[in-house]
């Protein structure tokens, strides 16, 4: 193989196509993991595959096909372009494989793969910037399930979050800056959601209202995706020089009352009540554009955002394949 340190980058996943029988196999694939639905076993079962997938896939069906293109998946795309620009960025010592949890390119594939060409060292990259065990957790537990069964165990280095990264912070904010946010009247931070039982699990103090998440990121919350998303707007809005009356942090994709506040697409409603006219929205949790980023904020939080006052709401598109994320990642993965 090329190189002897292998790179793997692993998103969330994708449908192999916009049709409801791909869309139903990756909702099955995706729902039963249990740390995406912490339930008991038989719980998660029944309410997955007997309520959930079955009532859901029309509806997600419909999403995916708004969202696809000419090349296909958005998320799939950038990321084989991403690798392939990292790859030769790296060097002859390194080779950058992309991966995905759910769907293709399969993780457990990758991992065949490379337990066959036998690298010195695994470089693992959840494209995740703030640890979450439904994503980040998810990945690294399927990996050491699948290499403890290995004969030759490589080095294996796993970067589980990486939102305070002086390189991300960089990337993500130069991609803000094209945008000239000064022209805007206010800029929504928008992180997705987690149910606060997930939460509660890191920090307790979470769901006992003593809570300083969005004011410092506390030593015991280090790995609490609340403090991380916070301290992620306060460490860009730094490198942005905004004030604070001039951005709000939210949280997106709920499928309850009961997850993250305050919710975004509430807080974008409330914002058009106000009179603001121009609304810019980063996505700081996505590196990589998809349904949650293209379809939910650029298309559907705009339209809630124009019928309640407001003129022109814009979506940073994530950083995607950028050379300043491919910068980045470099540093990162080189440090």
């Amino acid at each position: 193989m090329k190189g002897q340190k292998a790179v793997l980058l692993v998103n969330v996943g994708t449908p192999d196509n916009p049709g409801k029988k791909a869309v139903r196999k990756y909702l099955f694939q995706f729902l039963n993991d249990k740390r995406v639905i912490d339930l008991p076993w038989l719980v998660r079962k029944f309410l997955v595959n007997v309520i959930i997938v079955p009532f859901r896939a029309a509806k997600s069906t419909q999403l995916y096909r708004r969202l696809w293109t000419s090349e296909g998946s958005p998320l799939l795309t950038y990321s084989i372009k991403l690798a392939n620009k990292l790859n030769d960025s790296l060097g002859d010592n390194y080779r950058v494989i992309p991966a995905m949890r759910y769907g293709n390119p399969s993780l457990t594939q990758a991992l065949k793969r490379l337990e066959r060409e036998n690298p010195a060292t695994i470089i693992l990259m959840p494209l995740f910037p703030q640890y979450a065990s439904s994503t980040t957790g998810s990945i690294v537990e399927h990996v050491f399930t699948k290499m403890k069964k290995w004969e030759v165990l490589p080095e294996l280095k796993i970067i589980d979050q990486f939102f305070q990264s002086p390189a991300f912070i960089r990337a993500y904010a130069a991609q803000i800056k094209k945008y000239n946010p000064e022209q805007y009247d206010h800029i929504l931070f928008s992180y997705h959601g987690l149910p606060l039982r997930q939460i509660n699990k890191v920090h307790p103090a979470v769901n006992e209202g003593n809570c300083s998440c969005e004011e410092d990121m506390p030593a015991h919350g280090v790995r609490c995706y609340k403090a991380a998303c916070f301290s992620t707007t306060r460490l860009l809005t730094r490198e942005l020089n905004l004030t604070k009356e001039n951005f709000t942090t939210a949280f997106q994709s709920r499928l309850s009352k009961n997850w993250l506040t305050p919710f975004s697409d509430e807080i974008i409603v409330d914002l058009a009540k106000k009179g603001k006219k121009k609304l810019l929205v980063a996505a700081p949790s996505f590196v990589t554009d998809c349904l949650e980023t293209i379809i939910e904020i650029g298309e559907d939080y705009n339209k809630i955002f124009q019928e309640n006052g407001g003129e022109q709401l814009t979506l940073v598109s994530s950083l995607n394949n950028s050379g300043d994320w491919v910068k980045g990642l470099k540093e990162i993965i080189s440090s």
